[in-house]
């Protein structure tokens, strides 16, 4: 069985992730959704939140499961049987810091891939970042973020 890892944040999803996953999972029979807890990070949304807004995102793509994970990613794919990290690039300034990290996860272990997906051409300018600024001033984040969660997200900004 080809298992896959598309780790992140997802502080919140956006279409551009939403579009990777589905693109990934037509490449292996389970993709692994890992939802990053990163304590030098204060996201947004707790981790909850995050994994709840993703089973929204997702509850269309059959062989999709979500998962959250601390600690190194290399020894979370260990754990799941995983051979794939998925990386989704916007542009040259996301490839040198995931190049990165792929080297780096292949020096821990020679047996995993990192495999790289640009963003499609309608997201390439798209990140959590810029939908939190959006919904923080009442911007219209429709069609940056799955539908299903729009009003969790502008109502998180709005209490």
């Amino acid at each position: 069985m080809r298992v896959y890892v598309y780790p992140g944040s997802f502080d919140p999803v956006t279409n551009g992730h939403v579009d990777i996953i589905k693109r990934a999972a037509l490449l292996c029979d389970k993709l692994i959704v890992a939802v990053l807890i990163n304590s030098s990070k204060k996201p947004t949304f707790t981790l909850e939140e995050r994994v709840k807004l993703l089973h929204c995102a997702l509850a269309d793509v059959p062989n999709v499961e979500i998962e959250s994970f601390s600690g190194l990613l290399i020894d979370f794919m260990k754990k799941k049987n995983a051979t794939v990290i998925i990386k989704g690039l916007r542009a040259v300034s996301d490839f040198e810091y995931e190049l990165q990290m792929a080297l780096l996860n292949k020096n821990l272990d020679p047996n995993i891939e990192t495999l790289f997906m640009m963003a499609s051409i309608n997201y390439s300018f798209l990140s959590s970042s810029s939908v939190k600024e959006l919904a923080r001033h009442k911007g219209n984040i429709e069609g940056l973020v799955p539908d299903c969660i729009i009003d969790e997200v502008m109502k998180k900004f709005n209490e």
